[in-house]
């Protein structure tokens, strides 16, 4: 047989055998519980691996569909599995455990695996890359130093309350208003006080030097990324959302159309229909919750936009149309969907966002 038939023939057994064997994991720290099947809705084979051994033992084996939970460290070990020249299946937590029998046990969330594989309904989490979770890790950062810094202003504000002193919402308003107790020696802050309020600030301070060194390097990696530049000329999408949208999206061909996008983000109403009667709610809120923060807030910054500009283009004054029939916070999510889809368009066709022309016609 020629050498070229021959290698032809091993790549059809390989991936014959690829299709033929399924091996669910159920990741944890230390010990990994693995199952092998054959044969759809068989397990022929159970292993308790430890950390040490899990590479090993699919070193030592032929190529096959791993299957494992989208959680913790499972972008990791599929990067390293698919290295070895296996296919890596990732599916949503939330949908396998819908499939555990019985008690939770190690056993019976493999078993889960191998069962909610065979539902074709159900869409695998795509491999996120190094970049991608790089990414998303500065987002998570930053995230939780602001939600600490807005904490702590919080804290000042209420405690300064209980002494007669009142503060504004905003930032702004915080920092300097306390400075100001502290410099001044006749204020009402009492001075056992002063000490432990003036730790507070520099704290804040110290959190919103984080926040920004963190935004330098967003942008630093913003401008390594040429989707990212295109994504921004979307009205609403600024730096944050763009930088989170590549993280978490990833590869938007996955997504046939706008429309899938925006419902994929939780952004399309929930629907409860029925022998013909068509019941449409609230949003679905499903998917990534912190990207479909910044896609609403984003839309609220375009009705503001929209309603201090002398000369408004066909999408803000759809924007305003919709405000003004629902009110704005309806008007926001369903701006929010318009941007998802308008994220989708400029994303396939790598093209800056330009007004389409059928927002011409419709918001004259």
């Amino acid at each position: 047989m020629p050498t070229s038939r021959v290698a032809w023939w091993r790549e059809e057994k390989e991936e014959s055998v690829r299709k033929d064997t399924t091996i669910a994991v159920d990741l944890a720290k230390s010990v990994f519980e693995v199952a092998v099947s054959h044969r759809a809705g068989q397990v022929r084979e159970r292993w308790r691996l430890t950390r040490q051994g899990f590479l090993r033992f699919f070193g030592k084996r032929r190529p096959a569909t791993v299957l494992m939970e989208a959680c913790g460290s499972a972008h990791h070990w599929g990067r390293q599995l698919e290295e070895l020249g296996h296919r890596v299946v990732l599916l949503p937590p939330h949908v396998v455990h819908r499939y555990v029998r019985g008690n939770k046990t190690d056993r019976a969330d493999v078993k889960a695996l191998l069962e909610a594989y065979r539902n074709e309904e159900i869409q695998a989490v795509p491999l996120k890359s190094v970049g991608q979770q790089s990414l998303a890790a500065l987002h998570r950062l930053r995230s939780g130093w602001s939600r600490t810094r807005t904490a702590r202003m919080n804290s000042l504000r209420g405690l300064l309350r209980e002494f007669g002193v009142t503060i504004p919402v905003g930032a702004r308003n915080v920092v300097p208003r306390v400075r100001a107790l502290l410099e001044d020696a006749e204020s009402a802050l009492p001075e056992v006080l002063r000490s432990s309020f003036e730790e507070a600030l520099v704290e804040i301070l110290q959190l919103e030097e984080r926040i920004e060194r963190v935004e330098e390097e967003l942008k630093r990696l913003a401008a390594q990324t040429p989707v990212v530049r295109q994504l921004r000329s979307i009205p609403g999408i600024g730096l944050l959302g763009s930088t989170a949208l590549v993280s978490v999206v990833g590869d938007m061909a996955r997504f046939p159309s706008g429309r899938h996008f925006a419902s994929y983000l939780g952004l399309v109403p929930r629907e409860h229909s029925s022998g013909g009667v068509r019941r449409l709610g609230r949003i679905t809120k499903r998917g990534d919750a912190y990207l479909r923060m910044l896609l609403i807030h984003g839309a609220r910054s375009v009705l503001w936009n929209a309603k201090h500009r002398r000369h408004k283009d066909a999408l803000r004054r759809w924007a305003l149309r919709v405000e003004q029939l629902r009110g704005p916070n309806k008007a926001a999510v369903a701006l929010a969907n318009k941007m998802a889809r308008f994220v989708w368009a400029v994303w396939k066709k790598g093209k800056a966002f330009e007004l389409p022309g059928q927002f011409e016609a419709t918001a004259a």
